[in-house]
Order: C-alpha cells, then structure tokens, then sequence
C-alpha cells in the first residue's frame, strides 16, 4: 500500500484504501514508523502524523481526523497534557476521541480522573499490539460516526 503526503502542516501520511483516520501524535520516530507500518499497511487505516505539540492541537482541528492517539511526554517534557487540554476545550475537536500511549505511567494514574472525565483511554507503553488494535476497534466504534 501506498502513502501519500497530505496537505496538512507537519509530517502526515495517508493510506490510500483507509477504514477510518487516525492521528499520531508522537516525536518518537522509530515508534511512528512503526505504528504507521501496522496501522496503514497492516490494518487499512489512514494516519496522519505531527511530530511538533505546538502545532498539534491545529494539527487535528484541521484534520479532524476519527481518533487521535497521542503520547504525553514530546520534546523530554509532559507537553501532551496541554494538547489534551485544548482538544477538550474545543467544541470542534472535544468529540474526537483520544487514545494516550505514554510510558509516563505515573503521569497517567495522577491525571486518571481528568482522563476518565473526557473519556480518554489511557494504554500505558509497552503495550501488545493486539491490546492497541481491540482498543482502536473500541474506540472508533464508540466515538461519532464521520463520512469521508
């Protein structure tokens, strides 16, 4: 399967016969290689990439994509909780659902109820893949229905 370079600022790459669209964000390299060669060769989806947390937020309000799945810490610092901030605050980015994959596991249990209160799935690193593909699935399936 091909990707292509979409049009939105930051590095993005789509997959071209895509069940749903995801976004990465991430500044880990070798970990987006990865997920991109599982979710869009493997799986089908299409996924976008920001590797930047300043222009993340943007990044998905411009893509509006069908889920996000983001780390906490870019840059060495916990910058993903000033994202998951803006994306709660915004109407238009509030419903996209939310998958953070961090090894900042304490990070994660501190801001559990913030998390619990959006409705973000929390799936510490390292996790299976199967674990990230059952709760993509269920994810998705929970967040609103978007026509391409």
């Amino acid at each position: 399967m091909r990707a292509r370079q979409a049009d939105i600022p930051s590095v993005a790459y789509a997959g071209l016969m895509a069940r749903a669209h995801i976004a990465l964000i991430n500044d880990d390299t070798a970990f987006l290689d990865l997920m991109r060669d599982l979710l869009v060769a493997d799986e089908g989806y299409e996924v976008s990439i920001c590797k930047e947390w300043d222009g993340a937020y943007e990044f998905v309000k411009r893509a509006q994509p069908d889920l996000v799945i983001q780390d906490i810490t870019i840059g060495g610092e916990e910058k993903g909780w000033t994202i998951l901030n803006l994306l709660t605050l915004d109407p238009a980015t509030r419903p996209i659902p939310v998958i953070v994959c961090s090894a900042a596991v304490q990070s994660l249990n501190e801001h559990q109820p913030m998390l619990d209160r959006f409705g973000i799935t929390a799936l510490p690193k390292h996790f299976d893949v199967n674990e990230l593909l059952s709760t993509i699935e269920r994810v998705i399936g929970e967040g609103p229905a978007r026509q391409s």
